[in-house]
């Protein structure tokens, strides 16, 4: 009869032939999905595109992130960082900051990469310039209603997107042939990308990177730059605005962005015997341009 001792050789073996392939399978890197070869000596050119009222985080955020990128086996930034914007007009951001634009549309280096921030709405040959240049990008991204901008070229149509969760309703009125994501930190489709609001651009240029350099260079941009948040792991991770919300008596909130209202203050329409509030006139006046299609499409996310 065969005693315990006569089973144990046999098992130790057995872990000892183990175990170099599970440190293999543990230390082996994770493969980016839909990886960019980046290039051996060049600096890759990042364009941000910019008009009066660009929402100050939508590209300074992104910015931040691919300045602080290092790549062990270079010695220079591997990214290539300027602005561009119809002419070298000083720009009036958000808040009120004022840049000079690096470049016109008509002198800027080919980008590979363009980010394009909520700001005001594009002239169509804007538009000409990005449809010329994501030709050749390796990335397109908006952030936040940025998304706007990108869809006006056309190059959204049948496909997905997502955009500040406040401009949901907007968005899918104004392009119905763009598949509109709710809930999503971010959506890539080829070479274009479309984030969420906000900060949501942070967490889309760090998959930029990842896609870029790999995963251990992307931990260690978001880790030097101590930033903590991990949507940019998961474009799905932004389910908290995937539900639209819905206008009470008690907690009314702006037919149109969604925001919360004050109805002793708030601008107002009446439309087939319902009251609908407003957090701006520019907002009252979209609604009132086509009522029918705001109470549809918040019916239609309501059930």
């Amino acid at each position: 009869m065969k005693t315990r001792s006569d089973f144990k050789q046999p098992l130790l073996t057995l872990l000892a032939l183990l175990a170099p392939v599970a440190i293999f399978i543990a230390a082996a890197p994770t493969e980016t999905k839909n990886a960019i070869k980046p290039p051996e000596k060049d600096q890759i050119p990042v364009a941000f595109l910019i008009s009066d009222g660009a929402v100050v985080i939508d590209f300074c955020g992104p910015w931040e992130v691919f300045q602080d990128v290092v790549v062990p086996s270079r010695q220079d930034m591997p990214f290539r960082l300027y602005t561009v914007a119809e002419t070298k007009k000083p720009i009036r951001t958000s808040g009120g900051m004022q840049i000079v634009p690096d470049y016109t549309i008509g002198d800027a280096p080919a980008p590979k990469v363009i980010v394009i921030p909520a700001q005001s709405p594009p002239s169509p040959v804007v538009l000409d310039w990005i449809r010329k240049c994501s030709k050749t990008t390796d990335v397109t991204m908006s952030v936040c209603t940025g998304a706007f901008v990108l869809a006006k070229t056309g190059l959204l149509d049948g496909k997905s997107a997502t955009t500040y969760h406040g401009a949901f309703g907007r968005f899918a009125m104004t392009f119905p042939n763009i598949d509109l994501k709710r809930g999503a930190r971010f959506v890539e489709n080829g070479n274009l990308a479309t984030a969420g609001g906000l900060s949501s651009g942070i967490d889309l240029a760090l998959r930029v990177v990842e896609r870029y350099y790999g995963r251990d260079v992307a931990q260690k941009t978001a880790y030097n730059l101590e930033y903590q948040g991990t949507g940019w792991m998961d474009p799905d991770s932004n389910n908290v605005y995937a539900a639209m919300p819905v206008s009470t008596a008690e907690h009314p909130i702006c037919a149109v962005c969604s925001m919360d209202v004050d109805p002793k203050i708030a601008p107002k329409s009446v439309f087939k015997d319902n009251t609908y509030y407003f957090c701006s006139d520019d907002d009252k006046k979209t609604f009132d341009a086509a009522p029918e299609k705001f109470v549809s499409l918040s019916s239609a996310k309501a059930q």
